[in-house]
Order: structure tokens, then sequence, then C-alpha cells
């Protein structure tokens, strides 16, 4: 672009004065026409000049992307099968940790000597401070790590024997910022069971009280929901996870702040579709709000990545001095203050 202003400039500092000058009587000297066929030509000569120009430049982003998707593609996971890997037919949820310790950098311990055993079945709460490990808790059940010292059991077998990708297809997982992916909300709902009917996915909405909003929206399950869902609110792309989740049928459910940040009209419509996906599976449960979690056979409280503390919402009231029992006075004070 820069080459054409230059020649333009030129052009017209070299024909201008010929221009204004005329032709004379034996037809020397420049006329406009002559001129701004000159004009028009030059223009014609740069473009394809300046098309290779913008070409090479596409070619050198394209490579540089290309090295970044490459250097993702060729690295090799930390997290890898054995050769003949563990496929459970199928998962029956039993959850146990034995002396688990973790660190994510090897010099912090986020978890110290975890042990627990979770029945098939079992709700589970997870309790505790920010950064007391509530979360790493379950990225471990996912095995989305290894832990530094200790065991993970399955259904009595250990995790690291397991085949990943087997096990992972019967866990379920709501987290607080659910990811929807750019395309319809039928496809949304139907990304861990591709093959499943139509049928099956509005009975999932329906379990998951999303059936009435997808139905208003403008093409019902054909909406496009956009990139992150940008087009639904955040307690509507909870819905469509939960959805999601039940029509996957999990064995095993994680539910990591899934009715944070939402009014409480909205909480009490995830609540109800929680409540009918958490029957009859495995299920961990991370929440600071407490009163969600009354209904978890057991609670386990982790302070500085130990285990403190276990047992019912009431068990854990009676202690006198106890974790527990100090995070629900706090809450219970605040929601006083803010009520009055």
């Amino acid at each position: 672009m820069l080459g054409l202003h230059a020649m333009a400039i030129g052009v017209w500092m070299f024909a201008l004065p010929r221009l204004i000058q005329g032709q004379d009587a034996q037809g020397l000297g420049l006329s406009f026409g002559t001129f701004m066929a000159f004009l028009l030509y030059t223009g014609m000569f740069f473009q394809p000049i300046e098309t290779i120009g913008m070409v090479t430049r596409m070619m050198n982003r394209a490579t540089s992307s290309a090295l970044r998707i490459f250097e993702i593609l060729d690295t090799r996971p930390d997290i890898s099968d054995i050769a003949d890997p563990v496929r459970l037919e199928p998962v029956t949820g039993r959850v146990t940790f034995q002396d688990v310790t973790f660190s994510y950098d090897g010099v912090r311990q986020v978890l110290r000597d975890i042990s627990f055993d979770v029945a098939p079945g079992e709700m589970i709460g997870l309790v505790g401070p920010s950064g007391s490990g509530k979360t790493t808790v379950t990225n471990l059940i996912s095995r989305f790590y290894e832990p530094t010292s200790g065991g993970i059991l399955i259904d009595g077998c250990d995790i690291q024997q397991l085949d990943t990708g087997h096990f992972r297809r019967q866990m379920g997982v709501v987290l607080q910022d659910s990811h929807l992916f750019h395309g319809t909300v039928l496809e949304n709902i139907r990304y861990g069971a591709p093959e499943a009917t139509l049928g099956a996915v509005i009975e999932a909405a329906r379990a998951a009280n999303a059936h009435e909003f997808v139905s208003s929206l403008a093409n019902g399950y054909d909406t496009v929901v956009g990139e992150r869902g940008h087009t639904l609110s955040g307690g509507e792309r909870q819905r469509i996870a939960i959805a999601r989740a039940i029509l996957n049928d999990p064995r095993i459910l994680i539910l990591d702040e899934a009715t944070s940040s939402v009014d409480t009209e909205t909480e009490r419509k995830i609540q109800e579709a929680l409540d009918r996906l958490v029957q009859g599976r495995t299920v961990f449960a991370v929440a600071h709000r407490l009163s969600t979690l009354r209904r978890a056979d057991r609670l386990l409280v982790l302070k500085e990545g130990r285990l403190v503390e276990q047992g019912s919402h009431r068990e854990l009231l009676d202690m006198q001095d106890g974790v527990y029992r100090k995070l629900h006075e706090t809450q219970r004070e605040l929601h006083e203050m803010y009520a009055a």
C-alpha cells in the first residue's frame, strides 16, 4: 500500500507540469485522458503485488498458529493408561481415599493424608474454607491429577489401573460456570450422548427444569446459544448443563458450586433439578452455601488440606468448637445481617 501511494505521488509530480502545459501543435505534452489511463494502469500494476504480500502475511500467521496447535497436540499427557487397563462394567460408585497426599507444584501440599470411604449411591458434601482442598478432591476423583502419595480406589480397583476414557464417560460434572459450546441447545444437551433421541433429550430437559424456557426460545431446541452460551442467563446455562448430565446417566456425579451466583427463584428450580439428578448416584457436592448440603448423607469438612470432621449436618452442629459449626454460625449471622 505504501508503494502504491509513493508511485501515485511520483506520477503526479512528473505529470502535473506537463498536464498544465497541455499539448502543443505537434501533439507533444500530456493530455488529461492519457494521464488518467497511466494512473489507472499504475494501480493495476500494484494490485497483484499487494495481493502477494497479503497472502504472505496470512501464510506467516497461519504457520505460527499451526505451530502452537501442533505443539499442544504433540504434548504427552501427564496422565496415561497402563498397557492393559481395567474397564468397570458398569461403575457402581464406591470411592475410597487411602492416605492421599497431593501437591500441584511439588512444594505446597494441598491435601494431607486424606482417607474416607464412600458407598455407592451416597451423597457427600465437601465443606471447608476457601483453599482447603475441596475442588482438588473432585479433580483427583476425575483423575485430572495423580496423588503424590496414597491411593484412590473406584469399586475396589486402583484408579491408575482403569481405562480413563471409559471411566470418565460414567461420570458427570456440573460446575459453577458451566461451559456451553457454539451450537444449538439440542447439540449442547446431547454432547455426552450424541446418539440420544430427541425424545430422550426432551425428557432430560424436563427433569432439569429446562424444557419450559427452551420451548420459549425462538427456534426451541434448534436455537443457537453462541460461544459459552452468551445468549442465555446463568441459571439457564446451569439447567442445560444439568440436562446434559441427566442424559449421560453418570454413576458418579460431581457438583461444584452448582447453585451459586443465581437468584432465589432460579436456585429453587436448579435445586429441584439436582434433587432428581442425584437419585441413585454417588454424589460429591462442593458448596459454600451450607444450606444446600442439608440433604447430603455425610459431610466431609476440610481445613488446610486435612479432613478434620465428618458426619451428618446435625452431628456436626452438635460438635462444640467444631469447624463446621463455626462456618454454619458465621453464614447464619451474615444472612441475618443482610436480611435486617
